[in-house]
């Protein structure tokens, strides 16, 4: 038997495959677009096509995201915090605090001493700080998103933006430009702000973070500078896995074999 899990976000649908053991068969991570359905299609099909599979091989599948309710077929749908902990918690056992940032929103997520979800905070009115917000920047700054990871290292560090709204930061970064501001001086000053409002965001939930093991899940843990500025701000020594934007995926994968098990 095989199971699906299912991440619609608002820029990423994401699919993970695991089999009887658990263990990842396949994953697909495509652009969601416009069209919700044809995302869906595209990443299921993609996993199971490099599994060898059909979709009638599929035993349970859950969804989860923004989006979770439009996956059809579904044995349920379960909310991001719920997956997010459960897929980070198989990848990096003994997390104690996660920290996801995604395409439109970050959340920061306590663990309990057995891995389970003990409190949570959430940025879900503001697009500050997530993909989307680093996506005007990098058009803004006439970059790509790959480029903007390592453009902030050898940076002064001196300078500081004022705003984190999206519409503002974005003409702060046109007239840093305009006044010859170096590019690596405005992406470090990016990062540090993002980190900033993130660590506000994690104090919520965990105001002591000495000792404490923390993660990355999301898009955004692929961008080594926001994580370099996140490890400085909070710190502390982050943990991302090798594939932080499916954690989600994979956490819907799991429940779905578990509530498919216990039927």
């Amino acid at each position: 038997m095989y199971y699906l899990g299912l991440d619609l976000g608002s820029l990423t649908c994401d699919a993970v495959l695991i089999g009887e053991n658990a263990a990842i068969l396949a994953s697909s991570v495509v652009p969601t677009g416009s069209r919700n359905r044809e995302a869906i299609d595209r990443a299921t099909s993609e996993v199971l096509r490099d599994a060898g599979l059909a979709r009638s091989d599929i035993g349970a599948m859950v969804s989860t995201g923004y989006g979770r309710d439009r996956v059809e077929q579904r044995l349920a749908s379960v909310t991001e915090i719920t997956c997010h902990g459960r897929g980070i918690q198989s990848l990096l056992p003994g997390t104690q605090v996660l920290i996801d940032i995604g395409g439109q929103d970050s959340k920061a997520i306590c663990f309990d001493k057995t891995g389970q979800v003990a409190d949570f905070a959430m940025n879900d009115k503001c697009a500050a700080g997530t993909g989307r917000f680093l996506e005007a920047m990098a058009r803004a700054l006439q970059l790509d998103l790959e480029a903007m990871t390592t453009l902030d290292q050898g940076a002064s560090g001196n300078l500081t933006l004022s705003s984190m709204c999206t519409v503002f930061a974005e003409s702060e970064v046109v007239s840093l430009i305009a006044e010859g501001a170096e590019v690596c001086e405005i992406v470090a000053g990016l990062n540090r702000a993002i980190a900033a409002r993130i660590l506000a965001m994690v104090k919520r939930i965990a105001p002591d973070l000495n000792g404490l093991s923390v993660a990355m899940s999301g898009g955004v843990a692929h961008n080594g500078g926001v994580v370099r500025a996140l490890n400085a701000a909070l710190e502390c020594q982050i943990a991302v896995p090798p594939k932080p934007d499916i954690v989600g995926a994979l956490g819907a994968a799991l429940i779905a074999r578990e509530r498919s098990k216990a039927g």
